[in-house]
């Protein structure tokens, strides 16, 4: 069971790195990131918060939008084309597809975040106070590694740039030391936007069940807007909006899973809250496998009855 779920990820991944629109958004990421020094420059010295604020954002939003495309498109390409009837006639079960298709979403995107994360630490170890020599020259060396991996192994070029990101991750993080408080927020944010991706990847799962590309985009954006103002929708005052209002308000607030869990104050993320900021974190990572787990049930449910003829 767990080589087909495997295999199904490891071929959703391979497809999706590919996507000229991934591609895309990974350059748009990437530049919004950048731009941040920009923006940091015209600051009063808060160079290191702005590029952490701004970098923290676009992981954010970059990885949803990537979720939301990769979960509305993956299966419905699949269908398109009828690649996916020779593989439901081999001994794998529908559910089993359908959870391998959204672990190979959680893979690409992860490495979508993880990219753009480690775009934000370089560019705090610089105004930390690196030498840019040092950054550049760790960063030259890694592409060159990069570059004699994919030569030496084409066959496998697509999944050496997992094991790749988490190197670049790692050695940006540990050059961005001296900022060390701006690099936990972006740190604490690129993990609780992994989080924050699962539980959008199983709503995008969900609608492509049964539905096409731009009502499960749709859908998918919807889920993830209210969500976010989960908070506001709780809160609606009654004597202003009325009370059928204020009550849908509620109900939807408790049936919709809270996304913003996942975007919490600057000073949690900084640990000065009486709640620890990685206990915050585990809670939020408990939450988020919770709702995707039950998404995904509810997904295979309705994915198993689905007829295609």
């Amino acid at each position: 069971m767990l080589t087909r779920i495997a295999a199904i990820a490891l071929n959703t991944y391979r497809e999706a790195v590919r996507a000229r629109l991934l591609l895309g958004l990974l350059a748009l990421g990437v530049a919004t990131c950048l731009y941040s020094v920009v923006v940091a420059a015209q600051s009063l010295h808060q160079e290191l918060r702005v590029v952490a604020d701004v970098g923290a954002a676009a992981l954010s939003l970059y990885g949803v939008v990537a979720a939301v495309v990769l979960g509305s498109t993956s299966l419905y390409r699949e269908l398109e084309l009828k690649t996916i009837f020779p593989i439901l006639s081999r001994p794998i079960r529908r559910w089993e597809y359908l959870l391998g298709k959204y672990l190979g979403t959680i893979l690409t995107v992860s490495v979508f975040v993880g990219v753009e994360a480690a775009t934000v630490f370089s560019l705090l170890a610089l105004e930390a106070g690196q030498s840019p020599w040092k950054v550049a020259s760790v960063a030259v060396a890694l592409l060159a590694v990069l570059g004699a991996a994919l030569v030496r192994a084409r066959q496998a070029r697509v999944f050496l740039v997992i094991p790749w990101m988490l190197v670049w991750v790692c050695a940006f993080w540990a050059l961005a030391g001296p900022a060390f408080e701006e690099r936990q927020v972006v740190t604490a944010s690129a993990i609780l936007s992994v989080f924050e991706i699962g539980i959008v990847a199983a709503v995008a799962t969900l609608f492509s069940s049964f539905s096409s590309p731009f009502l499960t985009s749709a859908c998918t954006a919807m889920v993830f807007l209210i969500g976010r103002s989960s908070d506001t929708m709780a809160h609606i005052p009654k004597g202003v909006f009325g009370a059928g209002c204020s009550a849908a308000g509620r109900v939807g607030a408790h049936v919709i899973p809270n996304l913003h869990t996942y975007v919490p104050a600057r000073p949690l993320l900084l640990g000065e809250t009486a709640e620890p900021v990685w206990r915050y974190v585990a809670t939020a990572g408990g939450q988020a496998v919770a709702y995707s787990t039950v998404l995904l049930i509810v997904a295979a449910f309705a994915f198993t009855k689905r007829d295609f003829s």
